[in-house]
């Protein structure tokens, strides 16, 4: 097990979809932003796919999902609306088609060193049997764009200088050797994530066609399901309820 790390002055935490941050590292940036942390999302992708229903207005949903991110960061974070604005940032590439190639590497890049995050959060791309190949492909855009924000051989036409995170947390993690304590931090964790209201039924299994009491029952059954997740991170380290990681440092 790696040893705990300081509470970092900026964090930066990368998804492919919105609400991938949430899911997974939730809790872990509302406690680090309660202690003073800078938090940054990048969401790569529009989630365009993000539906079962056939008929969606699939530019409707690009714009409804960037806002229930906006949202979510909000109730993370507790920042107010210009600072949101400010600190979520969303790349165009099309749900389901993200790739790792140079285009998203020099676009990721540039958010690193323009933001300058002490901490990086983001997909494990090693993790055996994935089946989504935007989780597998947004953690390879990931680790490649740390190492080209660190070298400054790497775009070098860009405007910021080269800057090298101290530490890279993946998330969904095969092998997790890290873990932060989120006891206090779970239940703002839950409220984010009701904020993705367009995902309830694809993610959360909540249908909110459903009549209220059933509606409720479906919201206590993904609050316990979250809650028995955290509860097996912690249980990995000894501790109560976490969110476990793989750390990588000296990168």
């Amino acid at each position: 097990m790696a040893e705990e790390i300081a509470v970092p002055d900026v964090a930066l935490a990368i998804g492919a979809h919105p609400d991938d941050i949430d899911f997974n590292c939730g809790a872990t940036l509302a406690k680090w932003s309660a202690l003073g942390c800078e938090v940054h999302y990048l969401v790569l992708t529009d989630g365009s796919k993000g539906t079962w229903n056939v008929d969606e207005d699939t530019e409707l949903l690009v714009k409804t999902r960037r806002a229930e991110q906006r949202e979510a960061y909000k109730a993370i974070t507790g920042c107010d609306n210009a600072t949101t604005e400010a600190r979520v940032h969303f790349l165009p590439f099309v749900d389901g088609t993200l790739s790792a190639g140079q285009v998203q590497t020099e676009s990721v890049c540039a958010i690193i060193r323009e933001v300058k995050p002490a901490v990086v959060l983001g997909h494990d791309p090693w993790k055996r049997y994935r089946l989504h190949p935007d989780h597998r492909n947004a953690g390879f855009i990931t680790t490649d764009s740390v190492v080209a924000a660190r070298d400054p051989f790497f775009y070098r036409e860009q405007r910021w200088p080269h800057f090298r995170p101290k530490f890279l947390l993946l998330f969904e993690a095969d092998e997790p050797d890290y873990c932060e304590e989120i006891e206090a931090y779970e239940e703002v964790k839950f409220r984010a994530l009701l904020e993705h209201k367009s995902q309830l039924i694809t993610t959360m299994a909540i249908d909110l066609s459903a009549d209220e009491p059933s509606i409720e029952e479906q919201k206590k059954q993904f609050h316990e399901n979250l809650v028995a997740k955290h509860r097996r991170h912690g249980d990995m380290f000894q501790i109560g309820k976490a969110e476990a990681y793989k750390l990588m440092d000296g990168i």
